[in-house]
């Protein structure tokens, strides 16, 4: 069964600083966290004394402004950061689609990345094989999947990446704001097929600034803001009912 459980975890990086023109105070004026001093080295806690447990069925909703730390626990969770302190465990596979660009190369064909990114993932030759057909089909790229990645709009490389990520039911699955790519059509299927993941007891961490979005696809929102927990809450609204009154 599937499950996350990090306790008190915290992030903590060296700020280094760069040659500029600019003022001091407008050097760091993109960082997220809190910004601390010791003697003349400056750090950034990006992350500070997070927990939180998610099981099966759990579609958790990341809240706060910008630089509150959304993305760094996502990565965090995926493996990219590792802790400075506290603990992360994980039981289940976890992919990632905060990066459409992840594991894709700008020179290969749309197909062949497809199978690129499924070697990462970890995905047999098989498996690759089997889900090749399906995989672009949703993506409804048609005779474009055998042209250039570097050819794709931005919305042609989100369906793609959406399509693969999602082809092999992830047992968890970290996203970064919506996929904004495609028809109304496509946002439709794509919504389907989270929910669809959701009710195979998965895990799904969505971190986006809509309001609408969270409300209507998450479980519980965790509300972070300078890299702390502010509050974890459920959220009820009707689709969510119906989810777990099954």
């Amino acid at each position: 069964m599937v499950s996350i459980k990090l306790d008190n975890v915290s992030l903590v990086y060296k700020l280094h600083e760069k040659l500029t023109l600019s003022a001091p105070d407008r050097r760091i004026n993109g960082t997220g966290g809190t910004i601390q001093e010791s003697g003349r080295k400056q750090f950034v806690r990006a992350l500070d004394d997070i927990s939180f447990e998610l099981s099966a069925g759990d579609r958790l909703g990341l809240v706060g402004p910008n630089g509150a730390g959304k993305t760094t626990l996502l990565k965090v969770l995926y493996g990219i950061y590792e802790p400075s302190g506290g603990t992360v465990a994980i039981k289940g596979k976890v992919d990632a689609l905060f990066n459409i660009n992840l594991g894709f190369r700008a020179e290969a064909t749309g197909r062949r990345n497809i199978v690129l990114r499924g070697l990462i993932n970890g995905w047999s030759e098989a498996e690759i094989e089997e889900k090749m057909e399906d995989i672009i089909a949703f993506s409804e790229l048609g005779d474009f999947i055998d042209l250039p990645f570097k050819a794709y709009s931005q919305g042609m490389a989100a369906r793609l990446a959406f399509s693969v990520a999602t082809a092999l039911d992830p047992e968890i699955l970290l996203m970064d704001e919506w996929i904004g790519a495609g028809d109304a059509s496509f946002q439709t299927k794509a919504k389907r097929r989270m929910d669809e993941l959701a009710e195979k007891a998965g895990i799904i961490i969505l971190a986006s600034h809509s309001e609408s979005l969270l409300n209507n696809l998450c479980t519980k929102l965790l509300t972070l803001r300078n890299g702390r927990k502010e509050s974890l809450v459920p959220v009820l609204s009707k689709l969510n009912l119906a989810i777990t009154s099954k």
